[in-house]
């Protein structure tokens, strides 16, 4: 399994800017003028710990982690109100703009005022406690998310630690605690006809009147994450790390320990478990289903601002130090940490799925777009290697003799099976296939599904995004080959989220679309019944009234697909339009591709929010997320690899013609110093060519 950091390393901390340096006394300084002892309060006032998220994203349960530190001070709920103490920074000495704060905020007497209120004795605790050399305070205000700029120049060596959580569940909680009444913050707020207001008073709070509370609560929740994740970025990455409720919940002591190199913590007592107190009250991330219809119907809202969140945390610049060995100089991964592990990835395997790979002499690459991943699988004996690389948002994957191509958010990857580069990222010579970046071709946000080569070896694409096929041409983003019939115009407007493509005798010949719509996103609202697959050949429907068809593929004289919404692997017959289903599995099926006699099947466990009323949903039981292998001639599940962690979705599984290739990240070490010639110009290169 690759290693990712997920924390930031916490370094030394700036000054304070130096036209607060000559007015402000010590942060050991109370109001009055008296120096405070040296006590484990007083030192902590010079480096507090800010933990700040969107409202209900878990800063009181890290809170709670962080609190059984030995050097950590949890700020008391009644100290929580760091930048409203001064009356001239409570919003309606404002005129109610909102709760944001920023840097011109912090005069010389809101910064002795916020510290004051900040680095006053908490009444329940002993100031003399040993608490290590360097105590620090931990505030959690949720306020803090929309004050990013304003705590930075005042508190000049705090460190700030963003709370991820899936929005659908952060969502769903804010639901809930505006509709409780025990959250409101301004119940008299002015110019405001809803309901009491509750939890932060955003910029732009006056544009949500009269708007359905799912859809104030939705634009609440990406305001605060936007500005948010913008002042965060202005920050120096020594300054503040990541952290998410999942993975609080998940390894609570792991990491609570990854996060105390990092923050200055240490602990010598292990994380709450599930039977006691404490772990018993952790949240169950799926308390969000009772909201799925309202958050369905606002997720277009916030999806923008989820996927920028979610790849955050799914991939924050590394700031460990590199190794500077060979090996590491020439790893196929960009700043590879040292040793770090991985946190929020697990694979688990039945017996059987090291055999498949063995048995049919590949491996397979799954694509996993809502973590930001690449996963190579292979086989290693008995054991299954899971391998992660990582992308913005990886999607569709063809595979043509030693070419593969990936889909990303905006761009059109080329690589190209290079072994002789092999040894440049492993000396065990156990690495068969080495693929090498060679191109990259900038589409734009068409939201690329799936890639598939021609007989001639052209690239197609399924632009959904525009409801097209396209190839591509150096000159053009992409050049628009084919659209359904009923779609009128092209536009970036997925009026029937044309998503399959399969390919027969080297052509484009048949499509899968989730509704046959001319709407923009016209598909959603019959997604249960409305999808189809279309011949491309004339464009007439070949089935229809399936429920999230994805994947068609044409393998052994058949036309598959999988029928996403229930779960199933199905075969069409294209004359009849019958439809056969051959397995049905515990997830979201997507992603599709066969070797001898077996089917390697991707599910993905699915989000309520979008695909509440299924039939996967209304069946209930266990909705997974992995791949599954199943017997084309039986339609048994033979073996499976399950995903573990933040990895909840796949789109894509290839299968590579090879036993244990290696994949190259652009950018990576064995990119910029392995040179691959053509043997007619080795005669030339230094020392003459290799034996």
């Amino acid at each position: 399994m690759e290693d990712a950091s997920t924390f930031r390393d916490v370094g030394p901390f700036p000054l304070l800017p130096r036209r607060f340096t000559m007015d402000l006394p010590s942060p050991d300084t109370p109001p009055g003028g008296t120096d405070r002892s040296p006590t484990k309060r007083g030192r902590a006032a010079r480096r507090p710990i800010f933990l700040v998220g969107a409202p209900r994203s878990g800063s009181t349960l890290l809170a709670e982690a962080l609190g059984r530190a030995h050097e950590a001070i949890v700020a008391p709920d009644g100290q929580r109100r760091v930048a409203d103490d001064p009356a001239e920074l409570h919003p309606a000495a404002r005129g109610w703009v909102s709760n944001r704060l920023v840097e011109v905020d912090a005069t010389p007497a809101t910064v002795i005022a916020a510290r004051a209120a900040l680095f006053a004795d908490p009444g329940d605790a002993d100031p003399s406690e040993g608490h290590g050399p360097d105590p620090r305070l931990v505030e959690r205000s949720p306020r803090n998310a929309l004050r990013v700029p304003f705590l930075a120049a005042t508190f000049p060596d705090a460190t700030f630690v963003y709370v991820y959580r899936d929005p659908r569940e952060t969502i769903s909680s804010m639901l809930d605690a505006w509709r409780s009444g025990r959250f409101a913050t301004y119940p008299g707020l002015p110019e405001w006809p809803g309901p009491p207001w509750s939890l932060l008073l955003v910029p732009g709070w006056r544009e949500l009147r009269g708007k359905p509370l799912p859809e104030i609560v939705a634009h609440q929740w990406a305001i605060t994450t936007t500005v948010l994740l913008d002042d965060l970025a202005e920050l120096p990455p020594d300054r503040w790390a990541v952290t998410s409720a999942s993975a609080l919940t998940d390894d609570p002591d792991r990491e609570q320990h990854r996060l105390g190199p990092l923050l200055g913590l240490t602990w010598d007592t292990p994380a709450p478990s599930d039977d006691t107190p404490a772990g018993r009250d952790r949240p169950d991330p799926r308390t969000w289903a009772h909201n799925a219809e309202e958050l369905d119907a606002v997720w277009e809202l916030v999806e923008p601002v989820a996927r920028r969140a979610h790849e955050l945390f799914a991939e924050p610049p590394p700031t460990v130090p590199i190794r500077s060995d060979t090996a590491a100089r020439r790893s196929a991964k960009t700043a590879e940490p040292d040793g770090t592990p991985t946190p929020d990835f697990r694979s688990v395997y039945t017996p059987g799925f090291a055999e498949v790979l063995a048995t049919t002499g590949c491996a397979l690459i799954a694509s996993t777009y809502q973590s930001g991943r690449v996963v190579l699988v292979r086989g290693d004996g008995e054991r299954v290697n899971t391998h992660l690389r990582h992308f913005d948002s990886p999607m569709g994957i063809a595979v043509r003799g030693p070419e593969l191509a990936l889909g990303t958010r905006n761009t059109v990857w080329r690589f190209c099976d290079q072994p002789e580069a092999a040894t440049s990222v492993d000396a065990t010579g156990r690495t068969d296939a080495c693929y090498q970046p060679r191109s990259a071709h900038v589409t734009g946000d068409v939201r690329v599904h799936d890639l598939a080569y021609d007989g001639a070896g052209e690239l197609w694409m399924v632009a959904t995004r525009f409801s097209c096929l396209a190839t591509l041409d150096p000159a053009a983003s992409f050049v628009p080959r084919w659209r359904p019939g009923f779609v009128s115009a092209l536009g970036p407007e997925d009026r029937c989220h044309l998503n399959g493509l399969a390919m027969v005798e080297g052509r484009p010949r048949y499509v899968t679309v989730l509704g046959m719509t001319d709407t923009a996103n016209g598909w959603r609202e019959g997604k249960g019944t409305g999808g189809a697959v279309l011949d491309v050949d004339g464009g007439a429907p070949v089935a229809t009234g399936l429920c999230m068809p994805h994947s068609p593929r044409w393998y052994a004289g058949r036309l598959w697909v999988l029928e996403s919404g229930r779960g199933a692997l199905c075969t069409v017959d294209v004359e009849t339009g019958t439809v056969d289903t051959v397995a049905v599995l515990p997830g979201f099926t997507r992603g599709l591709s066969f070797a001898g006699p077996f089917a390697f099947v991707g599910l993905s466990q699915v989000r309520e929010a979008v695909f509440s009323g299924l039939p996967l949903m209304e069946a209930g039981g266990e909705r997974t997320c992995g791949v599954w292998v199943v017997d084309l001639r039986s339609g048994a599940v033979v073996s499976f690899l399950r995903f573990e962690g933040t990895v909840q979705e796949l789109f894509e599984v290839a299968v590579l013609p090879r036993r244990f290739p290696e994949l190259v990240e652009p950018g990576a070490d064995a990119s910029n110093d392995a040179f691959v010639l053509p043997t007619a110009a080795m005669v030339d290169v230094v020392g003459g060519p290799p034996d």
